[in-house]
């Protein structure tokens, strides 16, 4: 039975009358199976126009934001093999330091952050720009700053701004795409992180020739010229990022009561407020644990790689100059096969066989690292392996965890939870590959295998945990008489209310 729902209205909405009104809903819950194509009421040629339109407008910045934020983030890695550590005089944990007192704060503030962005009381392209404009400033005074101490103070301020970036920008994405549609976005958005990680490499190897002009060394311009990146591209991001769906303006009305028509039937009612949430409940979903898990042991081998690639490159016996270089192609193939994968992944509709395959991957680039296998072509080789095997994960699991929750709160807390939480691995990976131990690192490969084949246990662990719900569900429906979505694990039964995270099938 058709009704009539009605969606909040932005403010301009409010103030001319407009309304989006009459949207075709099919009961409170997601749809049965096979509405999730015929959902789009005006024909598959304005859906696909609508994506096309909606990919633009968030995808190119949000990435965009991602790939500068990880330059500021990662390239002290770069600045490490021009001298940073001499010049300031920094002790022999120094650097490990300047790594995990960035991850602190960026871990802590995430989900507060995320939290006060759903509520949208300041609006994504005003929270999120400004932001980056801070962290800009803050990341090109590093490259100013005449002490140990004041690096560190630096990288404490930039893990704070940072927090609001990738858990915000992840909820806002997952707030315009359908379930199957997830994947794909999520990985053209961190591929911009990687694409990063490579030009960092490349933007390091060039401005390595800037070194003494105005009497600054090449440390410092590495810092300083990616810090003002930032700053531009933060205040580009103020007149681009675009609301919450409900107050896009950038859509025709039309537009935007398809959009909201298709969310609708792909998710059923969500909350959108924080009222009447079960934060005991939520906080301890086992879901978002697990997968959080699972995201934690695959950042262990990129956070490994991010911060620490140069200096292994390094200790196997290129120069400097050359090791930035060759970082770059590791990352090239990590964005190749995460794009290809994370397509895989929604075409097939299947999560966790690529998921495996990329943990296996970088258990066996990990157990090569550890062994010190001969010649060094080999580790090269393997650096490869721990890079796209990890990072092929993230849009995967990011995805995977948002498909199986309902509500804007539950999405926002879960999305921090996965990317705060998960990125402790970061924690690890700073203590882990301790100088002195240097060129074999045996307590950082060896951790590296240990945490990889902790991740691929939770793994099972979750995939079996899914299953048997979705056995549990099917047969409850099937004895009461009520139906089961038939389809794929895409499609949901029917809810009872916007907030239950039970009587549904969950997505494999």
């Amino acid at each position: 039975m058709v009704a009539a729902t009605v969606y909040p209205l932005a403010d301009s909405e409010k103030a001319t009358g407009a309304s989006v009104t009459n949207i075709p809903d099919t009961d409170s819950g997601p749809s049965q199976h096979g509405c999730a194509e015929d959902s789009d009421a005006e024909g598959s040629a304005a859906a696909r126009r609508l994506l096309l339109k909606c990919d633009l407008r968030l995808i190119p910045i949000l990435g965009t934001l991602y790939l500068v934020s990880f330059l500021d983030r990662s390239n002290i890695a770069n600045a490490r093999l021009f001298g940073l550590e001499k010049s300031l005089q920094m002790p022999p944990t120094g650097f490990n330091n300047c790594l995990w007192v960035f991850y602190l704060p960026f871990v802590v503030v995430e989900i507060p952050s995320n939290l006060f962005m759903s509520l949208n009381k300041i609006k994504p392209n005003q929270y999120l720009a400004s932001a980056m404009l801070i962290l800009g400033v803050v990341a090109m005074c590093q490259g100013l700053t005449r002490s140990y101490g004041g690096l560190l103070a630096c990288r404490f301020i930039m893990g704070i701004m940072e927090a609001a970036l990738p858990p915000g920008a992840a909820l806002l994405i997952g707030q315009y795409y359908r379930r199957r549609e997830y994947y794909i976005r999520f990985s053209y958005f961190f591929c911009f992180a990687l694409l990063g990680s490579a030009f960092s490499g490349l933007f390091a190897y060039a401005l390595e020739h800037m070194n003494g002009i105005q009497g600054y060394e090449a440390w410092r311009w590495v810092f300083i010229i990616e810090g003002l990146l930032t700053v531009a591209f933060g205040i580009l991001a103020w007149f681009i990022i675009p609301a919450f769906p409900q107050e896009a303006t950038f859509l025709t009305e039309s537009e935007r009561a398809l959009l909201l028509t298709r969310l609708q039937r792909d998710r059923g009612s969500e909350k959108l407020d924080f009222k009447g949430v079960n934060w005991f409940r939520l906080l301890l979903d086992w879901r978002i644990w697990i997968f959080t898990l699972i995201f934690f042991c695959a950042d262990m081998g990129a956070a490994s790689i991010s911060s620490f690639t140069p200096t292994i490159l390094k200790e196997l016996g290129w120069t400097a100059s050359r090791a930035q270089v060759m970082s770059i192609p590791i990352w090239m193939v990590a964005i190749a096969i995460t794009l290809t994968t994370s397509y895989a992944s929604g075409k097939l509709d299947r999560r966790w066989p690529f998921v495996l395959g990329g943990a296996l991957s970088a258990l066996v680039g990990w157990c090569l690292q550890y062994k010190q296998v001969q010649p060094p072509a080999v580790r090269y080789f393997a650096l490869y392996l721990i890079a796209f095997g990890s990072v092929m994960q993230f849009p995967i699991l990011l995805g995977w965890l948002s498909s199986n929750l309902r509500g804007r709160t539950q999405q926002a807390v879960a999305s921090a939870v996965q990317l705060g939480v998960g990125n402790c691995a970061n924690f690890v990976a700073a203590n882990v590959f301790i100088t002195l131990e240097r060129p074999k690192y045996p307590t950082g490969f060896a951790t590296g295998v240990a945490v990889t084949a902790l991740g691929v246990a939770a793994l099972g662990m979750a995939t079996l945990g899914l299953t048997w719900h979705n056995r549990v569900f099917d047969r409850k429906h099937h004895d009461d008489g009520t139906g089961v979505a038939e389809g794929g694990d895409d499609e949901m039964g029917v809810a009872d209310s916007r907030q239950d995270q039970v009587n549904y099938r969950y997505v494999l």
